[in-house]
């Protein structure tokens, strides 16, 4: 799970000189509770344009969002049996290929 020590509020943010975003220190993401450990292939950076932080802030949750990072804390809250890993992942591939077939249908009409 993702977390960030205490909560980010505007006094928990950090500008670095390079105008990228960044949590303040001692409010690091402990990305080894995601199984990432130390070496983070895909960092996730965001500019801060203005010193408006906000808009920063929506930034980053939608490229989180994108890359599945919640979905995937949400998933690690608690132990999935395997078998019924098998079984959601069955059912998520079923749902895509209907997804894909639905759209094929509306383009191409067979």
């Amino acid at each position: 799970m993702l977390s960030l020590r205490p909560p980010v509020g505007a006094e928990g943010l950090c500008v670095l000189e390079s105008g990228r975003f960044s949590p303040a220190a001692g409010m690091r993401p402990d990305w080894n509770a995601l199984g990432l450990g130390r070496g983070v292939e895909g960092k996730v950076q965001v500019q801060v344009r203005d010193n408006n932080v906000d808009q920063a802030l929506r930034a980053l949750k939608k490229k989180l969002q994108r890359e599945g990072v919640f979905r995937e804390m949400k998933l690690r809250r608690s132990y999935e049996k395997p078998s019924a890993r098998k079984k959601r992942e069955r059912a998520e591939a079923i749902r895509r290929h209907r997804k894909l077939l639905r759209k094929r249908m509306d383009r191409e009409g067979y």
